[in-house]
């Protein structure tokens, strides 16, 4: 579009008549006014570039005020240049031009022109602007890159320029410009002065008690930030009257953010003040009607412990706790359940075993058996765990049961989150008990009619087999692995031929060449090519870890053989093969003996097998 052009007379034509160097911001502006949204997007990305060819000053003068004009645009677009302004300081000349991004007034350096087609659009700069739009990803994004310029402010600059642009949203007219605001507080309030804190504080504190929810929401997400910045006399008079009262709020989604900030609140006070000022608080959250704020002290309850310190947490969150094991919703018992692990840890190691076993345990066993699927999933991945809490005894006598009972649970998701964990309780009780105890319900598992509780095992057994040593595993799991290669599902036999390459790294070459090498070849002559095909797979996988001499001597044959095989797909697969294993064959091998085979394949009827043959000859260089 070459009539395309900037607020008023437009940045193209400011700079002069006919400069080569306008040309920059020329294809901008045409890119920008482009009815499409790619080449608009495109554009905004490359403002960076376009802001080094133009200068400092004429960015301050001349990119600014246009790019004021295109706030009313695409989602995507707004987004790339609310990104791209958070890194503009360097490019307006610096922390003493950093203000050129938020003021109009501070864009001292606008032709008198341009600043009158400003004021009498009544156009606010990007940022601020980008801060009101309705779209949330954008305002968030814009508030991103606010808080990054704020940094670059002297004390005076950030008194002077973003102050007001914090007031100026705060005390909007659209509750877009207020909920940005509400992230804008804590990073310009450490260096203001006590006279302008002290208006910061009641700007706050007037969002908190916001008509519309949306703002309360937003304020109650930043008060524990907030909080930090704050001095602790004005913590205790103004934070934590706040906080009671966003918990109280009438609307759910606002009462589970306060409880977040129960968190970074109760870092700051000691454990009188906690007793006073926060626990009656969060003692009303744990008993709250809404499941979503009892969800979310369920899963802030780990930070929650260490906020308040081992003395409330036996007398208090011990209680709470045990009430959300048994809480009426699902989903709050899964979030409980998922912190089992994290609060016996952090219960003080004096008496925290009688603890975990009177107050926690017999909560736990109750869950085991739950209705719900995820709450049972949820404490499987962590009840684990607590074998090195409890020691050996305990283990025996109370996990282990529970864990047996977990790995017959008929939700597959609970046995496999105690699989991947078993190697915690090998640590505590030792291989000769897991081995008794659990195996049998492992090889079950490994059985099972679900291909992806199969796959799963598969998946452990290098570890399983870790744990148990080699001659056990040749005992008792060796079988279920060769099974596991002809299984009739694809996934499950690509999975048992990568596991077989882990096992050989583990166990060495001499158990590979004794124990698995003779057991693949034999399916070399099965009469499913599937399972044919599956040996080729395996011959893959092994040689490299097998070495050469296993390679030629034992494996080598066996693929020359299937080249004559009635089946394309094992025809195609051996030249494949071939050319996976010729790098590890010596050169008398290649020449010899594989180079023929890969010349006759290369004249082979079927497309896909000469083109895999052609193809072999070509990398292995023997053409």
């Amino acid at each position: 579009m070459a009539d395309a052009a900037g607020p008023g007379t437009g940045p193209g034509v400011a700079g002069g008549d006919g400069d080569d160097s306008l040309y920059p911001i020329a294809v901008l502006i045409d890119e920008l006014r482009n009815e499409d949204v790619q080449l608009r997007l495109n554009s905004i990305k490359k403002l960076s570039t376009i802001a080094l060819a133009l200068g400092v000053e004429r960015t301050r003068t001349e990119l600014l005020p246009f790019l004021t004009d295109t706030i009313y645009d695409e989602d995507e677009v707004l987004l790339a240049l609310a990104e791209q302004l958070g890194s503009f300081t360097g490019l307006v000349g610096g922390p003493d031009f950093a203000h050129c991004l938020l003021t109009p007034s501070g864009n001292c350096h606008l032709g008198q022109e341009t600043l009158a087609v400003l004021q009498k659009s009544c156009l606010q700069p990007p940022l601020e602007s980008l801060a009101t739009v309705e779209e949330t990803v954008v305002r968030d994004k814009a508030v991103e890159s606010l808080r990054q310029i704020s940094q670059e402010h002297t004390p005076v600059a950030l008194e002077a320029h973003f102050v007001p642009l914090v007031k100026r949203l705060a005390s909007g007219d659209w509750f877009t410009s207020r909920t940005s605001a509400c992230g804008l507080f804590s990073v310009c309030y450490p260096r203001a002065s006590n006279a302008v804190k002290a208006e910061i504080r009641q700007y706050f504190r007037s969002l908190c008690s916001d008509d519309t929810p949306m703002v309360r929401r937003a304020a109650a997400s930043k008060l524990g930030e907030f909080a930090k910045v704050l001095e602790l006399d004005s913590v205790k008079s103004e934070i934590v009257p706040l906080f009671t009262n966003l918990a109280s709020d009438e609307q759910d989604s606002v009462r589970l953010l306060a409880v977040e900030a129960c968190v970074s609140i109760a870092q700051l006070l000691s454990q009188d003040d906690l007793e006073v000022l926060v626990m009656p608080t969060l003692r009303q959250a744990v008993e709250d009607k809404s499941w979503r704020v009892r969800y979310m002290v369920a899963d802030k309850f780990s930070e929650l412990q260490k906020a308040v310190g081992p003395k409330i947490t036996l007398n208090d969150l011990i209680p709470a706790f045990q009430n959300l094991l048994k809480d009426c919703e699902a989903e709050v018992r899964a979030a409980a359940a998922h912190k089992v692990k994290e609060l016996c840890e952090n219960l003080p190691i004096e008496g925290r075993e009688t603890v975990i076993m009177n107050q926690i345990l017999p909560y736990i066993k109750e869950l085991v058996s739950d209705t719900n699927q995820h709450v049972k999933s949820a404490l499987a991945s962590v009840i684990m765990g607590l074998s090195t809490i409890l020691g050996k005894e305990n283990t025996v006598e109370h996990l282990l049961p529970l864990f047996l009972a977990q790995l017959k649970d008929e939700c597959p998701e609970v046995r496999l989150n105690i699989i991947s964990n078993l190697d915690c309780v090998n640590e505590v009780i030792g291989i000769c008990q897991l081995s008794q105890s659990l195996l049998p319900a492992i090889v079950e598992l490994a059985e099972d009619a679900k291909w992806r509780v199969r796959l799963a095992i598969i998946e452990y057994m290098p570890l399983l087999a870790g744990q148990l040593g080699v001659e056990f595993f040749d005992e008792k799991l060796n079988s279920l692995c060769m099974a596991w290669l002809v299984d009739h599902v694809y996934a499950i036999r690509e999975a048992a031929t990568n596991n077989l390459m882990k096992l050989v790294q583990k166990f060495g070459i001499e158990w590979a060449q004794n124990t698995i090498v003779p057991k693949v070849l034999i399916m070399a002559n099965d009469p499913n090519y599937l399972h044919r095909m599956t040996t080729l797979f395996c011959i893959n996988a092994l040689s490299e870890a097998c070495g050469q001499e296993i390679t030629t001597k034992q494996m080598l044959p066996i693929v020359l053989k299937m080249a004559g095989d009635q089946v394309a797909n094992v025809r195609f697969n051996v030249a494949k093969s071939l050319q996976k294993i010729g790098p590890i064959l010596d050169t008398d091998a290649l020449q010899e003996e594989v180079k023929p085979v890969l010349q006759k394949l290369g004249q082979d009827e079927d497309m896909d097998v000469k083109y895999f043959a052609q193809e072999a000859i070509s990398v292995l260089a023997l053409a």
